[in-house]
């Protein structure tokens, strides 16, 4: 009976986790770039430093680092952006620390989304 309790519980915590996504909005930024002027930083240079990865810093200076799943959609979206600063997007994931595993990036201001 243990076994059977203990095998629900390993395969209902991947659902569990899908069902604690959360929606975070912040400016992204890449994380070579992290103590930067968020403002006045470019999408060129987050394109530029892509290979470091990419963050999402919140009003409140949360730095939460995006899986390789998260870097992948904000490279895609931010090629296809035509804003060059102030880098504002909405994601949504779940957090594990200071990582974001994200499901989406709902919304750079621009419209543009990945």
């Amino acid at each position: 009976m243990k076994c059977i309790v203990l095998s629900f519980a390993l395969l209902a915590a991947p659902l569990v986790n899908a069902l604690a996504a959360d929606s975070f909005s912040g400016t992204v930024v890449d994380v070579m770039c992290r103590g930067k002027d968020l403002a006045s930083h470019t999408r060129e240079c987050a394109l530029n430093c892509a290979k470091s990865g990419f963050a999402l810093v919140t009003a409140d200076g949360k730095f939460l680092k995006f899986d390789e799943s998260g870097n992948a959609r904000t490279l895609s979206a931010l090629k296809k952006l035509s804003k060059e600063k102030d880098l504002k997007a909405k994601a949504t994931g779940t957090v594990e620390g200071e990582l974001l595993h994200v499901d989406s990036i709902e919304r750079f201001l621009t419209g543009v989304s990945a």
